[in-house]
Formats: structure tokens, sequence, C-alpha cells
């Protein structure tokens, strides 16, 4: 008889040829239990996905409730929902006025897709710039957005009229003019190994969108909610863009994103053609259920996000070793770098085999990954430090 690791070899499609392949059997806070009840600290979040950690009494008491009252009815935006309303009249409250219309998705590529359609449809125009090394999805529309022709190249042809500027620079914002339909930029950056603004940069840009009649679109999906030490990030630049993107952990552990604009932007949708943009599984109840739970436990439990720096000071203050040349952080995700990919592969390798989960960047492969659930504790953070640098000494010393 062949085993779970064999058949999901066989038959569920791979996205590389070295898979982790630790086969996962239960969870709780911010472990992992894999099979002979090997323990693994989440020090990842399933790419910042966990932020409460797994199996919170609350969310899945909410998924629980929500099962038990109805799941699918009908395509999104024809019926009115408790959940979806409730998630949304939340979120409304927690932003600035101007973003206070909500279109539910299922995921952050879709967040990216609507967003790019609505920006086109509000403005009358076709142009999009985006950051080089940024990733925002990678379905057809958001896989445009990627300036790394190793990663689209296979891919082409993509969307056309997309300009990439470097992140940081005021003297690319040029590219930005009368012909830009948008602006699709995270405001603190994850995939380069953790990017912050620097010297009112995205004031420039928000100054420069403005002058020219360009909609802002900041990807929240990985930074947001609770991420960096405030629910947004864009919150800690006084800059307010035009679109928000959401997913990752705004479900709650569920599949959910979500676009985020003004009423009045988002009303184009209605018309010119009606059904401008339609979902059938966006905005699932169970998934509104989940996603409700954990934004009310972000918003209201003050142990959550106000400790955040706290914890990240800790972080930094533990991992320290020779080998590792810096860390880059922006609250509890961190770009640990070491070196070298190989070196990198090790450690990960090493981290995995005394019980911690970790990754590397997508554009920055000399650096370990460190974005654990937002509910770890000091005592998890020099447990999980501790077994990092026993890593490193393992296998770099």
């Amino acid at each position: 008889m062949l085993s779970q690791r064999q058949l999901f070899l066989n038959h569920v499609a791979q996205t590389s040829d070295m898979p982790m392949g630790i086969e996962i059997v239960d969870s709780k806070g911010i472990y992992l239990l894999g099979k002979g009840n090997k323990s693994y600290i989440d020090l990842i979040s399933g790419i910042s996905v966990s932020s409460l950690g797994h199996n919170h009494p609350k969310i899945v008491d909410a998924i629980q409730k929500q099962a038990g009252k109805y799941l699918h009815t009908l395509v999104y935006g024809e019926f009115v929902l408790s959940p979806q309303v409730e998630l949304a009249t939340l979120l409304a409250k927690h932003l600035p006025p101007s973003l206070d219309s909500t279109y539910f998705v299922n995921s952050g590529t879709e967040a990216t897709e609507g967003a790019l359609k609505l920006a086109k449809r509000y403005t009358g125009r076709s142009n999009i710039v985006a950051c080089k090394n940024a990733y925002h999805g990678s379905t057809n529309g958001s896989l445009s957005l990627m300036s790394d022709s190793f990663f689209t190249a296979p891919f082409r042809p993509l969307l056309p009229n997309v300009k990439f500027i470097e992140f940081n620079n005021p003297e690319d914002l040029h590219m930005i003019d009368e012909h830009t339909a948008c602006v699709v930029m995270e405001p603190v950056r994850a995939e380069v190994g953790i990017q912050k603004p620097e010297n009112d940069y995205l004031k420039a840009v928000r100054q420069r969108c403005t002058e020219t009649g360009t909609l802002l679109i900041f990807d929240e999906i990985q930074m947001g909610c609770g991420r960096t030490g405030s629910l947004f990030a864009f919150e800690q630049y006084d800059v307010v863009p035009d679109i928000l993107l959401l997913a990752k952990a705004f479900g709650g552990g569920m599949p959910l994103g979500a676009f985020v604009s003004s009423k009045e932007i988002m009303q184009v949708f209605t018309n010119n053609p009606f059904l401008g943009h339609i979902t059938t599984f966006g905005g699932h109840p169970v998934c509104c259920a989940a996603a409700l739970a954990s934004l009310q436990l972000l918003t209201e439990d003050t142990s959550i996000i106000p400790a955040v720096k706290k914890k990240e000071a800790l972080f930094l203050k533990l991992l320290q070793h020779p080998k590792i040349k810096t860390i880059r952080s922006a609250g509890l995700i961190m770009a640990v770098e070491i070196g070298t990919f190989t070196e990198v592969k090790a450690v990960i390798d090493a981290c995995i085999r005394l019980g911690l989960i970790t990754d590397w960047f997508l554009f920055n492969d000399g650096a370990l990954r460190v974005a654990p659930p937002l509910i770890i504790t000091e005592d998890e953070i020099h447990k999980a430090c501790s077994i990092i640098l026993q890593a490193i000494k393992e296998t770099l010393t």
C-alpha cells in the first residue's frame, strides 16, 4: 500500500522538484504536528497566513457555527449574507473614510486582478506601473506585474503597457503620467527580503498619483492584519491608497481576499457593463465568518498587535551569530541574511530536522524568512531562536 507521501507525489500537482513533504496531521498555536508525533514550530505562518496561530478556538467556533447555517448560496453580490456584511462593516470602521467599499474574492492574486480591472475601468486608461522585484500573485494579470523574466518568460504574452520602477527611487516617478491607470506597490516590501520606504517616498508616490489622476494601489496581502505592528502597514506612513489589497492573514486561515476602495470608485463595476467583475465563491460565508472572528481578535485583543514590536525586538536581540550578516525587519517579519542559497537551504533543512519550519524569500534566497504567528510568546521566541542558532552552528561552522 502506497504511503500518503507517495500518493502526494503521484497525484497532487507539484510546484517544485523539492517539496518539503512533511506530512501534517494536527496543529495548535504556533505548532504543526507531523507524522510520528513530530512537532514543528511554524515560523513562517503558512507565508503570513496563520497570524493567530493554528486552530484558534474563536475562529474554529465561528467556522463551525456558520457551517451549520449555510455554505454557498448564490454568486457574490446577489444575496445579503450576514458574515459578508459584518466583515465589510468592521473593516470600514478600521480604515480611512475613503476605503469604505469591499469586494470579496478568494485569494490575493484575485484581489490584484480585480483591482487592475477596477483601475482601468475607473480611469479609462491602460498603463500600469509596478515595482521591480515585487510579487503580487501568479495569475496572468498579476504575473504581468513581476519584472523578473525568469518567472514570466515561459508564460508570455502577458499584459501590455506595464512599466517597472525602483522602489525608494523618486527619480523614477516621472514614469507615472496622465496615461497611467494605477501604480501597484507594497508599502513595506516582503519578497525582496524586507524593504521599508525611506525619506517620505510613499508621500512622493501619493502626490505624483494625485497630480496625474492615477490610482494608487497598496498591496498588503502579506504585510497587513497586524504583521508590521499596526493593523495595516500604510498607517505608519501617513499615506492613504485609492485601493487596498488584502488576503492571507485576512481570512483567518480560510481562503479569502479582498480589494477595498471608495463607494464612488467601486460603483463603476455596476454599469457599462453590469457584472463588471464577478466571482462565484468570493466572500464565501464560512470564510467571511472566520475572517470576522480574526479581525475582531486583532482589533479588540490588546495583547496581539501592540506586542508585535516588543516581540520583534526580542528576536533581534537573540538572533546573534557571526554567520548572520544582518537582519531586516518590519514587525514580526524578518529577513535573516546569511549568504548563499546553498547555505540558507542547509540551515532550513537543519531547522526542519530540529523541529522548526522556516523558508527563504522569492527575490532573496540568501536570507531566512522569519514570520511567526503574532501570538508567539516570549518563551517560544527563545526556543525558536535557539533552534535557528543550533542549525547555523551545525551547518555553517
